[in-house]
């Protein structure tokens, strides 16, 4: 009889306080072939789509997972790197940024990983190779400073899945949002300055989020209210006046109504309303990734300058940089309080293991 569990944990390993990162996901390569098990997975959430499930059935599979997939892969390819995908380096980046950061503030007992929602790292696979190495105690950050129900409620239902299969279950706090916090608006904030820096202003800021059905909102969701905070208050430190700048929402799809400027729609008109030069930012993503070279690095561009517009410049997502790392490891030390002594001594149940058979 052994004194290691069948999910891999053993009753014998030291205790560690477990740090997980999650993004929405990837596809394993840039081909219709990887993207098409990853947009099932990732379209079949009734999180992400809020319609009858079988109606739903039939179109994802019957009309787009037959037609998205070569379309999305083409695009995939354009951000494709030697490091493959780039939502998925940039996470491997952060985590190595907070790791470092933790250790040195907190101690060698944090253990921090990487995992997506959709696509590899798997959440539930990351998962077990925390719990094997030990962590009694977790902490979950859905690297979404607002929170929306098929983002961060989503890996949230990922999280509880996979805690409903398990025996053992760990201390845990779940981070839902950080759209208000100091430190990420201080660096939203400073990346645009340095923007300025380089480039000089524009005759407009636009703050662009992804997208969300109306609906959403009527319901209850409150990512549209706090997309419009961490845009009053990035605009508040750097002392803009209400006609430097907008927020607009990008990426909808389907007829219904969608949250609203969209944004698009609103680069097309801007030239026409004397705007020639804006800037834009996309604070919703915590990285670059396909949707933001997407949509506000080439797409919209093209609007914008096609009605009239001279000069268009995308700022960068945070990334791994510094401040973004330092918001990160605060964010997670907050949590962390209460925490300093580990949940039991492991020698201790160890011992009682053995003393009931255990092998040694």
């Amino acid at each position: 009889m052994s004194y290691r569990g069948s999910n891999g944990y053993d009753h014998g390993t030291p205790p560690l306080t477990g740090v997980l990162l999650t993004n929405l996901g990837t596809p394993e390569a840039p081909t219709a072939k990887a993207l098409r098990p990853y947009l099932k997975q990732f379209l079949s959430d009734p999180r992400v789509v809020e319609v009858p499930r079988l109606i739903w059935w039939l179109i994802l599979n019957g009309i787009i997972l037959n037609t998205r997939p070569r379309r999305s892969a083409e695009a995939y390819s354009e951000v494709w790197t030697d490091r493959g995908s780039p939502l998925l380096y940039h996470l491997l980046d952060q985590v190595a940024g907070v790791q470092e950061r933790l250790q040195h503030s907190v101690g060698p007992h944090v253990m921090v990983r990487g995992a997506m929602r959709y696509g590899n790292p798997s959440i539930p696979s990351v998962l077990q190779d925390l719990f094997s190495a030990g962590v009694q105690r977790l902490v979950v950050l859905p690297l979404y400073p607002q929170y929306a129900g098929p983002t961060t409620g989503s890996t949230f239902d990922e999280v509880a899945s996979d805690f409903m299969r398990r025996r053992w279950l760990p201390d845990f706090r779940f981070i839902a949002n950080y759209c208000d916090d100091p430190g990420y608006i201080n660096a939203i904030a400073t990346s645009i300055r340095e923007h300025w820096q380089q480039h000089g202003r524009a005759d407009k800021l636009v703050f662009s989020y992804h997208g969300s059905p109306q609906r959403y909102l009527v319901n209850g969701d409150p990512y549209h209210c706090q997309c419009h905070k961490t845009t009053r208050l990035v605009a508040e430190a750097l002392d803009l006046a209400p006609d430097d700048y907008l927020s607009t929402f990008q990426s909808r799809f389907g007829r219904e109504e969608w949250l609203k400027p969209y944004t698009d729609e609103t680069l097309k008109a801007l030239p026409e309303a004397g705007v020639k030069s804006l800037q834009i930012i996309c604070p919703r993503s915590s990285a670059d990734g396909l949707e933001p070279f997407d949509d506000l690095g080439m797409e919209n561009r093209d609007y914008f300058l096609e009605a009239g517009g001279s000069r268009y410049e995308y700022i960068p997502c945070l990334n791994a940089g510094d401040l973004h790392l330092d918001t990160l490891a605060a964010l997670v030390t907050r949590e962390l309080t209460g925490w300093e002594q580990p949940a039991y001594d492991a020698s201790e149940t160890r011992s009682q293991a053995l003393k009931l058979g255990a092998d040694q």
